[in-house]
């Protein structure tokens, strides 16, 4: 079986693991000099010493469980928003795409211009709007304006999966009899989906980081509830509560991230083939 490239020679392999070594010994120095650096003694604004952001002292805030009860109530406010404003952002996407790719230039030319202002307009400047405007609650302001952003985005994303369809879909199913609304539902949209479901996935990953920005109108999030604490117990416990919060947002990200390569994995195009092996080794691993 033919291969679209070449095994790498013994000078490519040589190069490769010379250039993995180097940049392991770079990584491991940066590593080594920011720990350094971290637990180096800091100096305030008023000339006093305090211990470095590594001292044991500045951690041991960790051991009081109302500090866990208030990160993870902070938690469930910053999934309800994100999951709200999910499910509206695909609603919205679903009709914006609709709107976007309509025959009728009466429909199509009035939602293009309100997606593109929507695109346009930065996520905290829009929950600003939604809060004074409108009078929402913080809670309400950060949903809506996460979902009318992201389903902008999200509908130009089904938008681009319908036009990358092949012609003959549509005109197949206008052969059968289906009318043209129908044929959208019934063949299109759900390929447009399929297709383009990793990179929807992808953009919920950037909406739920987006939450954070619901700190600056007053929304009790995880960041929000970072700078209460430390009001609380003392700027000295900033960084350790800082650290936990940027766990928590690694951890929710990189599961969302995973989820998003499994389902491209499980949907896209190489989907279901077998995988072609390398020129002499055997699809089990034995070489021939």
């Amino acid at each position: 079986m033919s291969v679209l490239y070449e095994v790498p020679g013994p000078r490519a392999r040589r190069l490769a693991r010379i250039v993995s070594v180097v940049v392991i010994v770079l990584l491991v120095a940066g590593v080594t000099w920011l720990v350094v650096q971290l637990a180096l003694p800091r100096t305030t604004a008023t000339g006093s010493v305090q211990p470095g952001l590594l001292d044991p002292s500045r951690w041991d805030v960790l051991r009081d469980l109302a500090v866990w009860r208030s990160l993870g109530r902070a938690l469930l406010g910053t999934l309800s928003m994100a999951g709200v404003a999910a499910v509206l952002a695909l609603v919205i996407g679903v009709l914006f795409s609709f709107g976007r790719t309509a025959r009728s230039a009466f429909v199509r030319v009035p939602v293009t211009v309100v997606l593109e202002f929507f695109r346009g307009m930065p996520v905290l400047l829009m929950m600003f709007f939604i809060l004074l405007v409108f009078a929402a609650q913080a809670y309400w302001a950060g949903v809506w304006a996460l979902a009318v952003y992201n389903g902008a985005l999200i509908g130009e994303i089904l938008r681009a999966g319908v036009a990358a369809l092949p012609r003959g879909q549509r005109e197949a199913g206008l052969t059968i009899g289906l009318s043209p609304l129908r044929t959208r539902l019934l063949i299109e949209f759900p390929q447009a989906v399929r297709n383009m479901l990793p990179i929807i996935i992808a953009q919920l990953v950037v909406l739920l980081k987006d939450t954070a920005l619901a700190y600056i109108i007053g929304y009790d999030e995880l960041l929000n509830t970072v700078r209460s604490l430390s009001n609380f117990f003392g700027n000295q416990y900033f960084f350790s509560l800082f650290f936990v919060v940027l766990a928590i947002y690694l951890t929710l990200n990189l599961l969302l991230s995973w989820v998003a390569r499994f389902v491209a994995a499980r949907t896209g195009p190489n989907a279901g083939r077998p995988r072609i092996p390398r020129r002499g080794v055997h699809p089990q691993g034995t070489k021939h």
